[in-house]
């Protein structure tokens, strides 16, 4: 049986029943640590804070054996886990964000495409202003990232009568849906893309994979909603479209970020912006819950953890192209 202290950012007795054999201690990124970080075998990073604070206790734990996120990316804590203990695995989110992120993925495509920024701005100034705006029904879809949150974009998206949806990873298989094509593909099929869904992980793969060859490559008129990381996206590019009028955009995420004030992102055209919520709402908590008590029954238990991305001692595989 597992012995060692749990560090988690969530209080322990609402997570409970947990196992016994384990002692556990709440810390969410306070200044003082809980207790000797030296005892601590799994770490659970607090969510939504910064880089920095999630990392700090890292270097005091020479006993870690885990270090879980509550985050689908783990792009901040990849570069940490070369100096970590030989053997610790770093585990991402698994499904946690997939209903979150996927709804609203959706919810920012619909705004987009039937002009709700549009109508706020009209009913501030009461003004009726009544056009013909475009609708997701009959567009032909891509989804660039068809892991967990990728795949529940399309689950929400089919019942909106898409005229086609195409899925891209980093690699070809089959899914009971279709095929998903490999990212070597991308080139033949933005042309016929007219809403287009990020949902992959910043890689260095996908760093920049937005990028002017990429945006230019959609018809006119066509909408990118980018619910993954900023930096996917070149944000100069981007802008460059937007301020031309010829494509839009829905994001939740933007490269920099948090975006400053008077940025020229805030003010281009066609462009509706939330400030990366895909993650954070009430569907977090419980499935943020069911999660940790899993991965600590399994690993007091002994038993394999689930979505284990990176080892330290090994070299940190390559990300594939799903989020």
């Amino acid at each position: 049986m597992t012995t060692g202290d749990v560090w988690l950012p969530l209080p322990p007795s609402e997570l409970a029943p947990l196992p016994a054999s384990l002692r556990y201690v709440h810390w969410n990124g306070e200044e003082e640590f809980p207790a000797d970080p030296a005892d601590c075998v799994f770490y659970t990073v607090p969510y939504m804070k910064a880089p920095h604070v999630a990392v700090r206790p890292l270097p005091h734990m020479p006993r870690l054996r885990v270090v879980q996120t509550l985050t689908a990316g783990v792009d901040h804590m990849l570069p940490v886990v070369p100096d970590l203990p030989a053997g610790t695995l770093l585990c991402n989110a698994g499904p946690l964000h997939n209903t979150s992120t996927a709804e609203l993925a959706l919810t920012l495509a619909l705004a987009a495409l039937r002009g709700i920024p549009g109508a706020v701005r009209d009913q501030g100034a009461g003004r009726w202003r009544t056009r013909i705006l475009t609708s997701l029904a009959d567009r032909r879809v891509l989804i660039v990232g068809y892991g967990g949150i990728g795949a529940a974009i399309e689950d929400r998206l089919l019942p909106f009568e898409p005229a086609e949806v195409v899925r891209v990873a980093g690699r070809a298989r089959d899914t009971g849906r279709g095929p998903v094509h490999p990212a070597t593909a991308l080139p033949e099929l933005l042309p016929g893309a007219e809403v287009v869904f990020l949902a992959t992980p910043l890689t260095d793969a996908t760093r920049g994979l937005v990028d002017a060859e990429f945006l230019a490559a959609l018809p006119d008129g066509a909408l990118l909603v980018n619910v993954s990381r900023g930096a996917v996206v070149d944000t100069g590019a981007l802008l460059a479209e937007l301020e031309s009028g010829r494509l839009r955009a829905a994001l939740d995420v933007t490269d920099p970020e948090p975006l400053p004030a008077g940025h020229p992102l805030w003010q281009a055209p066609g462009v509706l912006i939330t400030p990366h919520v895909g993650g954070p709402s009430t569907a977090f908590r419980p499935r943020a819950e069911r999660l940790v008590r899993e991965q600590l029954a399994r690993f007091a238990a002994g038993e394999p953890l689930r979505y284990a991305v990176a080892e330290a001692g090994e070299d940190t595989p390559a990300t594939p192209l799903t989020h």
